[in-house]
């Protein structure tokens, strides 16, 4: 009888070492992941949480490398940068925070500054309005950019007309005097109207060209009678579409009616040469 062929093992390591090694590589990479994430700060961690719930990924534009290395997903080997990486982020953060608090608080002075001075400007005229005896008929206001006198359209001219009542000049003449003392200063001088359309006797199409022709006549006049730059006067027509009163009623629609004249302080007056 022939013998059986002994049947020779199987070449190679047994299966098990394939478990074994997959299961030592696993662990090796998770002690090596601890000590990575264990020189990481709380406040570094933060910011990685922070940026995950902003974006799909932790780093800008939702990219998955830091710089210019290799992929994060393919990898712990750039764990070792994260730390730099962080460092350079926090730091260009706080500068683009300091820039934009250092703008705003520029801002807030610029604005407090130009402020008091048109408080400061504002006081001086409404004390040469009085001395001058025209109280009654100008009213005083201010902002940041300007003080300005409010005049009523009914007492400088007729219905429906552009033209400076001689009575209404004398005002005029005073206004001018105060204006003087601010002869660096653009002055802004502005016709408004109540809404009432105008009439087919009028030679004007509309409430805009009526409010525009009013103010030119007042800057002419004040042209006229004063040194000032004329390139420094200038005049618009704003029609019906600002007003202060309601317009419903008589009362409103008179108040409504009217001239203004803005002197724009230093931090506001810019003359193009």
């Amino acid at each position: 009888m022939a013998k059986k062929k002994k049947q020779e093992g199987s070449k190679g390591s047994p299966a098990w070492m394939a478990t074994f090694s997959d299961l030592m590589n696993l662990l090796l990479c998770f002690f090596v992941l601890l000590f990575s994430m264990s020189s990481v700060s709380e406040e570094k961690f933060q910011m990685v949480i922070a940026s995950l719930q902003s974006k799909v990924s932790i780093f800008e534009q939702g990219g998955l490398n830091i710089g210019e290395g290799e992929m994060v997903g393919g990898g712990i080997r750039q764990l070792e940068f994260l730390d730099s990486y962080y460092n350079e982020l926090a730091n260009s953060k706080s500068e683009e925070d300091y820039n934009e608090d250092g703008d705003s608080k520029v801002k807030e002075e610029y604005e407090e500054q130009a402020l008091a001075e048109s408080e400061e400007m504002a006081e001086d005229i409404q004390q040469a309005v009085d001395e001058l005896g025209i109280s009654n008929a100008v009213e005083i206001e201010f902002d940041e950019q300007y003080v300005m006198l409010n005049l009523s359209g009914a007492i400088l001219f007729k219905s429906g007309e552009s033209d400076v009542l001689t009575e209404a000049k004398a005002v005029l003449d005073k206004v001018s005097i105060v204006l003087e003392r601010y002869d660096q200063n653009i002055i802004e001088i502005e016709g408004h109207t109540d809404n009432v359309p105008i009439s087919g006797k009028s030679k004007y199409e509309s409430n805009d060209v009526l409010s525009m022709y009013r103010a030119l006549s007042v800057a002419d006049y004040i042209r006229e009678v004063t040194d000032l730059n004329p390139a420094y006067i200038k005049s618009s027509g704003r029609g019906e579409y600002v007003p202060i009163a309601d317009n419903t009623t008589a009362d409103g629609r008179a108040r409504n009616r009217r001239v203004i004249i803005k002197i724009y302080n230093s931090y506001s007056s810019h003359i193009e040469e």
